[in-house]
């Protein structure tokens, strides 16, 4: 299938270019925007899905942010084994260059829920790798999917690990381990008082607690005053 032809006239007509101007000024590393919201491009992903989508993940064109977002979305919604998503989301990850793309693909590949422990040593093969988008792709993933009790202790465990100095990748662990203690506070705590993070990403992960509705101001007045000088 042609599928320039086929999406980027639907894309058109969804397009707001006050959306795009704004948006680009957010994420200066992605692609050109044309403008389209993301529930319609979650839309459109889902009908992908439901077609050939390995040759859209193939073919489709990567001159957009738009069609870009589609292929993260469409490597959640397509229903396949496991094995054949891993090897096609191996092709995309390597490709991710802006957090929008990277955030999209990782909270809506819900095949981590299916298969927790397929995916998570999975991830850990982006662990090791020296690339921002890599390891935010980990951080990030994690804590979409591996937020519970089975793997709260392991979660946290490979936020130490994610040392590659990006900025990108410093606020995705932030992120993470800002929302474990939200929702596991006790174990979060025992892993702050010993973490080896830089001292940016851990004093950043306090801002984002104390930023926080479901942290209580007891908690932030503890942890603003373990900030690193």
């Amino acid at each position: 299938m042609d599928w320039r032809t086929e999406l980027e006239p639907r894309l058109r007509a969804l397009a707001d270019e006050k959306l795009a101007d704004f948006s680009s000024g957010l994420n200066p590393n992605c692609k050109p925007m044309l403008g389209v919201r993301l529930p319609e491009l979650r839309k459109l992903a889902k009908e992908i899905a439901k077609t050939d989508y390995k040759d859209f993940l193939e073919k489709c064109p990567e001159d957009y942010f738009e069609y870009e977002t589609l292929k993260a979305y469409v490597l959640g919604y397509a229903k396949d084994d496991i094995e054949t998503i891993l090897s096609y989301a191996d092709r995309f990850v390597p490709t991710i260059k802006d957090w929008s793309v990277n955030d999209s693909f990782c909270q809506n590949f819900s095949v981590a829920r299916k298969y927790p422990e397929r995916v998570f040593n999975w991830l850990m093969g982006y662990a090791k790798k020296e690339e921002e988008f890599s390891q935010r792709v980990v951080a990030v993933l994690l804590m979409s999917h591996f937020l519970v009790p089975e793997y709260i202790d392991r979660v946290l465990a490979v936020m130490d690990t994610l040392q590659y100095d990006g900025y990108y990748t410093r606020m995705g662990v932030a992120w993470c381990v800002a929302t474990a203690y939200a929702k596991f506070p006790k174990e979060t705590a025992k892993y702050l008082e010993k973490n080896k993070l830089q001292d940016w990403t851990y004093n950043k992960a306090i801002q984002k607690m104390c930023e926080s509705y479901r942290v209580s101001d007891e908690d932030k007045a503890y942890w603003k005053a373990r900030k690193r000088k």
